[in-house]
């Protein structure tokens, strides 16, 4: 599972005198219940929304300060004060960052890019996206770029993994015609020869502006910062013929799938160099024109819940008991709700039928739920719920084709 710190709003000690025996200000204790009240409304996810705020004392009295990229949550932290009675100077940014000068509209130039939790390599990995993937930018700090992918997710990345736009300039690119790359892993060359100099490696699903043939074995495309090269024409297909060209089937997802198998598992992996459990699920529906939520905790609130209540409450181990599920359907481990706790996933797969699996656990692998079969997965009795994503793409259940997001 893939899953992010929470952005979250939380108070600085040092700044109230609450520790040491001092006395907490009327206007630090209001900042404590006002920050629950306010994350709870307006940040309960972290990874698709941005609230970071603290109370500071300043010489005039107390200053809110921070982002947010919810200009309604700006307002309601200086309201929820006001009603207290309290004043408080309202220097709260709202993002975009207006420093930004308009270039708000980013795209990918490197084959696979890492994002990050916080803006510093010592950070949690927390997703990846492939070369030509759209993004919106919210603000750059020193290096760094928080920016939101295209389902939604928010993290940082090194700012010259990005090639910023204004709207003017993202539109133009937009209209530009463009391949995808259909081989797992290729080259982009100086020269239409595997002699010349690299300009950029490639992998499946990185997108690419189309500069025309190059003879018969070669495409010349370009790369959105302006690098320009030859990719061999065998590994390249014209974007929107790809488009059309998807045919999301059960059958086609689990191809796909199978294609993975081997790939070595890496926490916030989303490319076919390394993936972890949502991103292996996650780039298997994209290579078929799906977009999914970005980590198991998101993706199984999305599409049709599918009743295994046999399995997961009966303790029916069987194939019967897995009857309702169909292949291509996501299946969720992790621990069950309780009076105390709620659920909490921790792990997802793909489900192929006849009570196998395909998921990425140390590598991607093929796997039972089955406790009689020989490759039975030891946490299948973990098995938590599971949802069908074939039929509910835009269909406003958090799963997009690639056309609506692209």
């Amino acid at each position: 599972m893939k899953k992010l710190i929470l952005l979250a709003t939380l108070p600085i000690v040092a700044l109230y005198g609450c520790c040491g025996g001092e006395k907490v200000t009327k206007e630090a204790a209001a900042f404590e219940t006002i920050s629950k009240e306010m994350k709870s409304q307006y940040a309960p996810d972290g990874r698709s929304k941005t609230l970071e705020v603290k109370l500071e004392k300043t010489d005039n009295g107390y200053a809110l300060k921070g982002v947010t990229n919810q200009p309604e949550a700006k307002a309601a932290y200086v309201q929820a004060f006001q009603d207290k009675g309290i004043s408080v100077m309202d220097s709260i940014k709202v993002l975009p960052d207006k420093a930004l000068e308009g270039k708000v509209y980013g795209v990918s130039n490197q084959s696979v890019i890492n994002f990050r939790t916080s803006g510093k390599y010592s950070a949690e990995s927390a997703t990846q996206v492939l070369m030509g993937t759209p993004l919106q930018i919210l603000e750059k700090k020193g290096g760094w770029t928080r920016a939101i992918t295209p389902e939604g997710y928010i993290s940082w990345v090194t700012s010259g993994s990005i090639t910023y736009m204004d709207k003017a300039e993202f539109d133009a690119y937009q209209a530009k015609d463009k391949v995808i790359v259909t081989s797992k892993y290729t080259t982009i060359y100086e020269d239409n020869s595997e002699k010349s100099q690299m300009v950029s490696d490639a992998v499946w699903g990185n997108i690419l502006i189309d500069l025309g043939n190059a003879g018969i074995y070669w495409r010349k495309v370009a790369i959105s910062d302006g690098r320009e090269g030859y990719i061999p024409q065998r590994d390249v297909m014209d974007f929107n013929k790809w488009l059309s060209s998807r045919n999301p089937t059960a059958d086609n997802i689990i191809e796909t799938a199978k294609q993975f198998i081997g790939v070595p598992y890496m926490w916030g992996g989303t490319s076919i160099k390394a993936v972890d459990c949502s991103g292996f699920c996650k780039s298997t529906y994209f290579l078929n024109g799906i977009v999914l939520a970005r980590d198991a905790s998101q993706q199984c609130l999305t599409g049709d819940g599918v009743d295994i209540s046999k399995y997961v409450n009966d303790g029916e181990y069987t194939k019967e008991a897995l009857a309702n599920l169909k292949k291509g359907d996501l299946i969720f481990f992790g621990t069950k709700a309780t009076p105390e706790k709620k659920e909490r996933i921790t792990h997802v797969g793909i489900y192929i039928g006849d009570g196998i699996f395909i998921h990425s656990a140390t590598k991607v692998r093929i796997n039972s739920l089955i406790p009689t079969d020989a490759n039975y997965y030891d946490g299948s009795k973990r098995l938590v719920r599971a949802q069908r994503i074939l039929g509910n793409v835009d269909a406003g259940k958090d799963i997009w084709s690639i056309k609506t997001l692209y």
